[in-house]
């Protein structure tokens, strides 16, 4: 399988013009600031979107976009199974605004979720705090913060997050239907 290009922040923003970016993150996240021109297509969504995004390789190299990297790695390999070469960006919008560079906030845009980390990390410690305080009154209750510290530790050696993975799922974290298919007709025009 082939390893996607890395692009650092200055290095894609010189590129910008040329590139098709692809935002893989929730569209809470994306609302909150994306990289000028990028287009919003969930991780989870890749497989409905994998026609246009086939056709838009042919075109044009593509950037994939997540918060910090690991989404978007997690992107490029499943479309590099398809046969479509990406380049990603090296510590994604955490990188490109450390690096100085502006995030795009439209005017208007639906009121932005907390990133994806964010919402990990209060969704573990609650279940870990809820567990150890049930614990108290049945110790079995104990098992489910052994089960997030299990959890948390897979998920750092193997750079994935299934807790993020279900909290994509929630209504508040999923693409209104004419969000996604606004994208992909941005992405057939591109």
């Amino acid at each position: 399988m082939n390893t996607p290009r890395a692009l650092d922040p200055d290095q894609a923003r010189s590129r910008l013009h040329e590139l098709t970016v692809l935002d893989v993150r929730t569209p809470g996240e994306y609302a909150t600031g994306h990289l000028p021109g990028a287009l919003n297509i969930p991780l989870d969504h890749l497989g409905r979107a994998l026609s246009d995004i086939r056709a838009a390789a042919r075109r044009g190299e593509l950037l994939v976009v997540c918060a910090s990297g690991a989404r978007s790695l997690s992107a490029c390999r499943s479309l590099a199974a398809h046969g479509i070469a990406t380049a990603t960006l090296t510590g994604g919008t955490a990188a490109w605004t450390a690096g100085g560079h502006a995030l795009h906030r439209p005017e208007g845009a639906r009121r932005p979720t907390w990133d994806m980390e964010r919402q990990v990390r209060l969704s573990a410690g609650a279940v870990v705090l809820t567990g150890l305080a049930l614990g108290r009154l049945r110790p079995s209750f104990r098992l489910a913060s052994a089960g997030v510290a299990g959890g948390l530790v897979y998920s750092a050696l193997t750079n994935t997050c299934g807790m993020a993975a279900l909290l994509a799922r929630l209504p508040h974290n999923r693409p209104h239907r004419g969000d996604l298919d606004t994208a992909l007709s941005a992405l057939r025009a591109a």
